[in-house]
């Protein structure tokens, strides 16, 4: 029996309850997604462009933000056009990109934020060996591993989804998430394996969200006894706590609404719930750090300044 799935198209009723009002909907879409381009571009280019700048932790910054442009790359373009069309398809080719990119994005996020708490951990808690143990070349091998460790564990998912036979076309989201797709499989004994890979990987990531939880408690308990560490703890590491519990609450709310609500959740609340991950963080992340940390702020206000003269 052929297992390649024969179907060639899926049909996102998603947005059925949107035709209503899809031009405003449009318009506050690409609205958002040119903020969120414009922040995250901008934080990017101010961190290259400024040597003052080349420390982990902005590093760090500059790789969470590429990777929200990433994310959002594979969800916005897609989206905005479906807005506007009356008929809301994608090919079964784009579904599984589509599907690898959300998934990967999701994943190095919780990776990059585990090496910002790493990197917070080292310069509070260890600042004298801070240098030696966290280096620009080292936080630069960290990032590329924890990228590239999420893409490997997407594709063999997207390989495990790709084997399977489908029966239906129809995904009801605003987007395609590989889940959905498996749920769709004519034989679901066939889907073992993808379950099994799907837990192992948020086993992986319940690690890293358990490393950064042992990660703050030092950070904590070395931060209460001295003024200077208080500061710093308010300086760096709020911005970074507030983009993790952002994160984090988004996407369990998301695998939450998907495996276990039940089907009488209005509609809408169930595509903002879908998408509020792709939206909420890549906004958040570049502005809540762009307002917090002194370096880039000073700068932001310099090109400001600059520019009026």
């Amino acid at each position: 029996m052929n297992n390649v799935s024969v179907i060639s198209m899926f049909f996102l009723s998603g947005f059925n309850d949107t035709n209503a009002h899809r031009t405003t909907f449009f318009f506050l879409s690409l609205l958002c997604y040119c903020l969120i381009i414009l922040a995250n571009v901008s934080l990017i280019v101010i961190i290259i462009m400024d040597n003052a700048l080349h420390e982990p932790m902005y590093i760090l910054l500059c790789a969470i933000c590429m990777n929200g442009l990433y994310g959002t790359a594979g969800f916005f373009p897609k989206f905005l056009w479906d807005l506007l069309s009356p008929v809301h398809v994608i090919s079964y080719a784009g579904c599984l990109l589509q599907s690898h990119i959300v998934f990967s994005f999701a994943c190095c996020d919780v990776s990059i934020l585990a090496v910002m708490a790493y990197d917070r951990y080292l310069a509070i808690c260890h600042p004298l060996d801070y240098h030696t143990l966290m280096s620009k070349q080292k936080v630069i091998k960290l990032a590329c591993i924890f990228w590239l460790t999420p893409v490997c564990l997407v594709v063999v998912s997207i390989f495990l989804t790709y084997r399977l036979k489908l029966c239906g076309s129809y995904i009801n989201r605003l987007l395609c998430v590989n889940w959905t797709m498996v749920s769709l499989a004519c034989f679901p004994s066939e889907t073992v394996i993808n379950g099994v890979i799907s837990y192992l990987t948020i086993t992986l990531y319940g690690f890293h969200g358990l490393f950064l939880v042992w990660s703050y408690i030092f950070i904590v308990k070395r931060c209460a006894g001295s003024i200077e560490n208080r500061a710093k703890f308010m300086q760096t590491c709020v911005p970074h706590l507030v983009s993790l519990f952002t994160f984090i609450v988004t996407v369990l709310i998301d695998i939450t609404f998907m495996r276990l609500v039940s089907k009488d959740i209005p509609e809408a609340l169930k595509n903002f719930v879908a998408i509020e991950f792709l939206v909420i963080p890549p906004i958040i992340n570049p502005l809540i750090y762009g307002f917090k940390l002194t370096k880039i702020r000073n700068r932001i206000i310099r090109l400001i300044a600059r520019e009026n003269k």
